[in-house]
Parts: structure tokens; C-alpha cells; sequence
């Protein structure tokens, strides 16, 4: 006698399990969840998913506060912070995005809308000068430019009353602030005006990676 037969005589055929709706739905569930734990499990026993590349520092007071005003601005409805490994891409941008250099960014500013340039490695490539202006009004430096201006916030100060409870928070998100960052988190934004703090963002995006 064959173990095909030997198996279908002993009730365990395909047939059976293919025409048995309960039995097929409790095998099913059986296989997704053993297959589950396999994946899900080991990731508890991580530090993190992705490590930060050398270097890579959380933001600072001011860089904290000018990343909300991005944020609030709807600056990456423009904008992307996401160069991708492609030849066409990183020659007009720099290296392409490393997850690494986004460990502290909550949330992230990925995406593909490109309406304006890919500004992940804007970081140095102009002065503070040079942004102060074009946010003032982007034409007077890129006159095809159909960006709008943003001419308040060189004349908005900075909210320094929340920044230390911002960078609380981000701490409790696995950003590495010391108490002592934290609590002189104030001081370092008091005087400054929105225009500022945003620069202060721009001038640091994808300079981890040299």
C-alpha cells in the first residue's frame, strides 16, 4: 500500500483539509501566526530598527523649533528629504538618503512631491544670508522661482515657553537630550525670530553624511 493512500485512509488528505471550511481556516490562522512571531518577536529584543550613522546628533533647541515651522509652513508639500540611489538624482543632489540620518526626525519629511527641489542635502550649500532672503522673496534670487514668500517670519519671535517640553518629548522617542540640554533649551531660542530658527533647520539637513 502506498503513504498516499496509507494518508487519505488515515483521514489526513488534501481533500479533506481543502474541503473542510473550518479545518482549512484553523490551519491558515495556524501557519499566519507562527509566521507572525517569527518576524514580529526578534524586533523586541532590539535596541532599534535602524542605528544612526556616525556622527548624526539630535537636533538642537533652535533646530527643533525651525523644523515645526517647516512642518507648520506645509514646507514638504514642495519638498522632499528623500534623494534616492539613482545617478540622476545624486548628481544634482549629493548621496543619496541613508535611513541612518533619520533615526531622530519625528516624523520623517520623505516623500516624492517635487514641485521645488529635493532639499535633504540643502545643508550648507547657501548662507544664512542667502536664505534670509529667499524666504523673504524667493525671486529676488531665483526670479523663475513660483515658490511664495514667507516675509513674517523674520518679524515673528520665537515661542521659547514649549521648546524644553518639545525636546522632553522627543527624548521620551529615543532622541538623546541630556537634562541639561533640555533645560537650556529656552535660553538658546529667546531673542530669536522664525526666520532664524528655520534656517537654523535647513543649514543641518543631510550633513551627517559629508
Amino acid at each position: 500500500m502506498s503513504s498516499h493512500d496509507s494518508a487519505e485512509k488515515k483521514g489526513f488528505s488534501h481533500e479533506k483539509i481543502e474541503t473542510t471550511n473550518w479545518l482549512m481556516i484553523a490551519l491558515i490562522v495556524v501557519v499566519v501566526a507562527v509566521g507572525g512571531l517569527v518576524e514580529i518577536v526578534p524586533l523586541f529584543f532590539q535596541r532599534s530598527l535602524t542605528e544612526p550613522v556616525p556622527g548624526l546628533k539630535p537636533y538642537t533647541a533652535l533646530q527643533v523649533v525651525g523644523r515645526d515651522i517647516y512642518v507648520r509652513e506645509g514646507c514638504y508639500n514642495c519638498h522632499s528629504q528623500m534623494i534616492r540611489p539613482f545617478r540622476a538624482e545624486t548628481l544634482r543632489y549629493g548621496h543619496y538618503s541613508v535611513a541612518g540620518e533619520f533615526v531622530y526626525d519625528r516624523p520623517f519629511q520623505w516623500g516624492s512631491k517635487r514641485t521645488g527641489p529635493d532639499l535633504h542635502r540643502v545643508g550648507g550649500k547657501y548662507s544664512d544670508e542667502w536664505h534670509r532672503i529667499h524666504l523673504i522673496q524667493p525671486r529676488d534670487l531665483v526670479p523663475e522661482s513660483n515658490m511664495p514668500a514667507y516675509p513674517w517670519l523674520e518679524k515673528t519671535a520665537v515661542d521659547a515657553s514649549d521648546v524644553a517640553t518639545r525636546m522632553a518629548g522627543l527624548r521620551t522617542l529615543g532622541a538623546p537630550y541630556t537634562d541639561a540640554e533640555i533645560a537650556e533649551a529656552e535660553a538658546a531660542v529667546k531673542g530669536k525670530n522664525e526666520s532664524e530658527a528655520l534656517i537654523a533647520y535647513l543649514q543641518v539637513l543631510g550633513t551627517s553624511i559629508k
